[in-house]
């Protein structure tokens, strides 16, 4: 694929994800709502909600603050873009292990007590997630073939004439289990509480208002929508079935994650980071294993 046409899916990524990340936070709250009973707001109201506090004072607890926030949304657009660029895909994965650094900065800089519980558990989140993300990187390097060179070319596994979704099944397995922490649903949105009232409040979103508050959903908008191109890019076989099939699944794997978001009870940190280092020793560490054999 020509270099130009990558730098168009970027672009394409930066300039339309927030409205595709903002319509699928709605409609999670839309079925989320009907699972409970409730008839729910309107698709449009996370735009509503991010406009609102835009508009609202900026109280920030200290001035470094909106500066990690403002990092944190800037390195989760270049991550998102470098993804969609069909760049290095270990280097992608180490660019959004950064942004999340800065998220965990700027709720520890704030020195409420209950921001502080939310990056420490954001961490232990981290901790549990990033190995099986790490794990899929190297999968998919060993399924474009490690003896032949490889590549992590996030482009060059797209173009692959065979979809990395049944050599690589274990993996893709692991990395939905792990995907309900990145995309802090129940039962492991430890850090950031969906309601104010609960055990740490907001977490590390407990001091964030106004436009620090609407960078952070604003990020999460684009975090999701490449977090479930990562899910596509399993059944990616360079043609435009794959491509389809990829939409297709990664729609369902989402409304999975709101099924469990609305099933399950939060558990502890510690189950969190069992759950995940698990997936990874047994569906990560396996199937790698199965791939070098095969290889």
């Amino acid at each position: 694929m020509d270099d130009w046409i990558l730098l168009l899916c970027a672009i394409i990524f930066v300039a339309l994800a927030p409205f595709a990340g903002c319509l699928l936070s709605g409609v999670d709250r839309k079925i989320s709502a009907r699972m409970q009973g409730r008839r729910g707001p309107p698709l449009s109201q996370p735009w509503h909600d991010v406009r609102k506090l835009l508009a609202k004072d900026n109280n920030a607890p200290n001035r470094f603050q909106d500066f990690y926030v403002a990092c944190y949304l800037i390195w989760i657009i270049v991550t998102g873009a470098m993804f969609f660029a069909g760049m290095d895909l270990l280097l992608v994965v180490f660019t959004l292990i950064l942004a999340e650094v800065f998220l965990v900065l700027a709720a520890y800089c704030s020195g409420s007590p209950f921001a502080q519980v939310g990056a420490q558990r954001e961490i232990y989140v981290a901790m549990a997630y990033e190995p099986m993300v790490l794990l899929m990187a190297i999968g998919f390097y060993l399924f474009m073939g490690a003896d032949d060179g490889g590549s992590f070319r996030v482009i060059d596994i797209a173009e692959s004439s065979d979809m990395a979704i049944i050599p690589m099944l274990g993996i893709f397995i692991g990395f939905v289990i792990i995907l309900t922490m990145k995309l802090r649903k129940s039962p492991f949105d430890l850090s950031m509480s969906h309601h104010a009232h609960q055990d740490i409040v907001r977490g590390v979103a407990t001091e964030f208002s106004g436009r620090t508050y609407a960078m952070m959903e604003v990020s999460h908008w684009y975090e999701n929508i490449m977090l479930l191109g990562m899910v596509a890019l399993f059944f990616q076989n360079g043609e435009w079935t794959g491509f389809i099939l990829g939409m297709v699944v990664a729609i369902l794997v989402y409304l999975l994650e709101i099924w469990l978001d609305n099933g399950f009870a939060r558990m502890k940190w510690q189950t969190a980071l069992k759950t995940g280092w698990v997936a990874a020793l047994i569906l990560g560490l396996g199937n790698i294993a199965v791939l070098l054999v095969i290889a």
